[in-house]
């Protein structure tokens, strides 16, 4: 399922979305905040500009949105419909449950941006 040359390795490890052989970021650990998202400005092994184009990231913005509404309703119904916690709680939980996904987030919505363009090519080198 997690195997090098799929999507959701790429994403779920923040590799080149081309040669799956490097990170994109500096710092591999999302909780480091101040390091977040500093990135490689290319792949040392393929070469590929992660910055396709100006601004490119913006539109992980929305994937982000998504990925925060999903997250939002989870835990809306684990904590109100499975649990039985008041309505106040299960906000509380949604607003604890966002804080604390909100490194992950961030890395996942530009991991799966930069996936949406950009496919694995085993057979891709430095040129």
């Amino acid at each position: 399922m997690l195997k090098k040359g799929s999507k959701l390795y790429s994403i779920l490890t923040g590799t080149c979305p081309k040669c799956q052989n490097e990170s994109m970021y500096l710092d591999k650990n999302p909780l480091h905040l101040n390091k977040i998202l500093k990135m490689h400005e290319n792949c040392s092994h393929c070469g590929l500009h992660y910055q396709i184009e100006p601004s490119f990231f913006y539109g992980a913005m929305y994937v982000s949105y998504g990925l925060n509404v999903a997250i939002g309703v989870a835990a809306f119904i684990i904590s109100f419909l499975f649990i039985g916690s008041s309505l106040k709680i299960a906000f509380i939980v949604i607003i604890a449950s966002l804080l604390i996904s909100f490194p992950f987030v961030l890395r996942w919505a530009r991991n799966i941006y930069i996936n949406m363009f950009v496919s694995y090519d085993p057979k891709n080198k430095l040129k």
